[in-house]
């Protein structure tokens, strides 16, 4: 089975293929480039650099937020068109879960795995001072999706061991290390790229007998869009 996937829920991005369970090759997006031009042109150098045609491709999956709006309308957008012209299942994977994913299946800065009692802090970066975050525990999601100030947020964590995940959780290292000392650790790298482990999980669903269709995507915004605050105020 042969797994093209993005993800543009984060500034970095990537794109990722795998086959079977083996991640074959993931590469950072070039941020020096805007999405909607850069995109198609590495999803296309990347298999071509892997010997792989788009007919040989199995199912797609695509990062669908938190995020940037823009990022993410882009990069669903552009995996739905492949999924439509290759008539292939499209999976929708949360940078969340993604994330969660990678901090249970790794280890934390001390080089140990992380104990099933850790408590698994993910964080995206959400501009203005904010992070888009959720809360994981053995694996599975026990706060939903929120957004808030990280000095909020520390505060109901006071006490509990806790691994921070994300480029929100590297912006705020210091500040996260301030409140709650030696009881939060971190995943190396903090913030990893995330189309590897979304191919993984969209290839756990499809072989659990899911088949979504690119058109049943929705993006997880959390926040409304700046223009949606403006119409209500208006």
């Amino acid at each position: 089975m042969v797994v093209l996937a993005l993800d543009t829920t984060t500034s970095a991005g990537s794109c990722a293929l795998l086959r079977d369970d083996d991640l074959v090759r993931v590469q950072a997006s070039d941020q020096s480039r805007p999405q909607a031009s850069r995109l198609p042109g590495e999803l296309a150098a990347m298999l071509e650099r892997e010997g792989v045609a788009l007919p040989e491709i199995d199912i797609l999956a695509v990062g669908i937020g938190p995020g940037s709006f823009t990022g993410l309308r882009v990069g669903i957008a552009t995996m739905q068109g492949l999924a439509i012209a290759l008539s292939r299942p499209l999976f929708g994977i949360s940078a969340f879960d993604a994330l969660a994913s990678i901090a249970f299946g790794g280890s934390g800065t001390n080089g140990s795995p992380d104990p099933p009692h850790v408590h698994v802090a993910t964080w995206v970066d959400a501009w203005r001072g904010e992070v888009y975050a959720a809360l994981y525990h053995n694996g599975r999601e026990i706060e939903p999706p929120t957004v808030d100030l990280p000095e909020h947020l520390l505060q109901t964590f006071v006490g509990r061991p806790m691994l921070f995940t994300g480029d929100g959780a590297a912006m705020y290292r210091a500040t996260i290390s301030a409140v709650l000392g030696h009881r939060a650790e971190f995943t190396e790298p903090v913030a990893p790229l995330l189309a590897g482990a979304m191919g993984t999980l969209a290839a756990r669903e499809f072989r659990a007998g899911q088949r979504p269709l690119p058109h049943a995507i929705r993006p997880l915004y959390v926040r409304r869009s700046d223009a949606e605050l403006a119409r209500d105020r208006s």
